[in-house]
């Protein structure tokens, strides 16, 4: 196989940032950069071992003599498997273009698998201390470390302070024992400040139940007052109406009194 005619920076290595529990760090780009020192207009492709992990632009494209291209290459935000860590690789395909074929995509289909130029370059995964994801050993760490996370998260159900200070304090213990926890100090630093997140959460918690008991007695008060305004007006129409109802007989026997007499009247004359 010909040796490859493009410089490719870096040479044997891509970084990506990943934290603890290995998750790609969002918003955070590798770059790779391609250059032709040649006379010769190359063609080049990026493929990676993991394409659904990958973000790559451009992925493939066409390089002028003594020209250079950056290629960007984003992780999506989703976990590195420890199982797969050392599976993770890029290759990057050239070929020197025929002279006088313009068409990009038919002279890929026509090329000679011995006439393409392949380099390769493995991934490394690097936490936020610095400390490389690939290396043996820390695999261990990874995992305590999600389940502290994953214990933090879970504290609301119990006695939330009590259980995250008792959870720092056996792993403060346990750290003279365990040498591969290389990780210990930051996941103690980020569980004591999920631990002061969840506690402000708590007391802005018991401050809203203690708003909303004040606006459920403001608003029983205001119904109660309501209420009794009600009660007053029906006890204040009340005897009226009960005068009323009494003069309705006398009113009656009047009438017909008057009534009869008319008559009687008429039959005497």
């Amino acid at each position: 196989m010909p040796n490859q005619v493009l410089t490719i920076e870096p040479q044997n290595e891509l970084k990506f940032k990943v934290d603890f529990s290995g998750l790609f760090e969002q918003g955070y780009t590798t770059y790779m950069r391609l250059t032709n020192p040649s006379t010769d207009t190359v063609l080049f492709k990026i493929k990676t071992t993991a394409p659904k992990k990958y973000c790559v632009r451009p992925n493939s494209g066409v390089l002028k003599p003594n020209s250079k291209v950056d290629i960007a290459i984003t992780p999506q935000p989703v976990y590195v498997d420890p199982n797969e860590k050392h599976k993770h690789k890029f290759m990057v395909q050239s070929v020197i273009a025929p002279e006088g074929n313009t068409n990009i995509d038919q002279v890929w289909k026509e090329i000679a698998p011995d006439q393409l130029l392949d380099y390769k370059l493995k991934c490394v995964f690097e936490t936020p201390r610095g400390t490389n994801l690939n290396d043996s050993g820390d695999t261990a760490a990874q995992n305590e470390v999600a389940k502290k996370r994953v214990a933090v998260s879970e504290e609301g159900k119990t006695s939330t302070k009590d259980a995250v200070e008792g959870f720092i304090h056996n792993e403060s213990k346990r750290k003279g024992d365990d040498t591969s926890g290389i990780f210990k100090t930051a996941a103690d630093n980020d569980l004591q400040n999920a631990a002061s997140e969840v506690i402000l959460l708590r007391e802005e918690e018991s401050k809203l139940r203690q708003e909303n008991l004040q606006l459920k007695e403001e608003l029983l008060r205001l119904r109660q007052a309501a209420g009794d305004g009600r009660l007053q007006r029906r006890h204040s129409y009340g005897p009226e109406k009960n005068a009323q109802v009494a003069m309705m007989p006398w009113l009656i026997t009047a009438v017909g009194m008057a009534i009869l007499g008319i008559i009687i009247g008429k039959f005497l004359m």
